[in-house]
């Protein structure tokens, strides 16, 4: 009997470490998925050390407050001028109800001018773009036609890593890139899930990160 009663004990106390290991377990689980909650708003944000370039750009979106950190950098004299990014719009459609169409683009050159930024200093690119890996493709392409080799991009907090991101896998290293945050942009990293729009900007950046490392599969439309 007491080898019966030993057999027993044994197995109970083996599920009981068990039942334990697993609840710890969970437990740490829990904490790690909490802190990458709370922190996935900061995570976004990765700004670079601010340094001399050839020009500095304003990426579509954001109105007003790329724009104005954009004519912060270049006040700073980090950079002789400033361009601007054409959104794609619905400019077609309206003139064809005889409404004239003022793009997004001027009303960051009047932000700029308004700011202290000379208007000869500013450039608007002649192409419409649809998102951010079209603007980087248009910025790097333009560099290396005019033989420059360092921009300074000026958007979003919680956009910064994404565009890192996204001229590393297009771009590389040259022409090299210093990405800056618009700091009067409203984004709360410290408590993102409290408001839909921060909600939704962590979204999209997210999913974006994930096309990036994935190679892009996901494209803006169909050519």
């Amino acid at each position: 009997m007491p080898n019966s009663d030993n057999s027993l004990v044994r197995p109970s106390r083996r599920r009981r470490r068990l039942g334990i290991s697993v609840l710890a377990i969970l437990v740490v689980l829990v904490v790690i998925g909490i802190v990458v909650f709370r922190n996935v708003g900061h995570w976004l944000v990765h700004e670079d050390p601010l340094g001399k370039a050839d020009a500095i750009v304003v990426l579509s979106g954001g109105l007003p407050f790329r724009a104005e950190g954009a004519a912060g950098v270049f006040k700073s004299g980090c950079a002789p001028a400033v361009w601007v990014s054409r959104p794609e719009g619905p400019q077609e459609e309206l003139a064809a109800l005889g409404i004239h169409f003022v793009g997004e683009e001027e009303y960051n050159r009047e932000i700029l001018v308004q700011q202290g930024v000379p208007d000869a200093a500013i450039r608007i690119f002649p192409d419409t773009i649809v998102n951010t890996q079209d603007e980087v493709e248009e910025i790097s392409r333009d560099m290396r036609r005019d033989g420059k080799h360092t921009v300074i991009i000026v958007t979003s907090p919680q956009h910064t890593r994404r565009v890192k991101a996204l001229w590393k896998k297009l771009v590389g290293d040259d022409p090299r890139v210093i990405v800056r945050a618009a700091w009067g942009d409203p984004f709360d990293a410290d408590h993102w899930w409290r408001t839909t729009a921060d909600v939704l900007a962590v979204v999209r950046e997210s999913m974006g990160l994930l096309n990036v490392w994935a190679g892009l599969p996901v494209r803006p439309h169909l050519q």
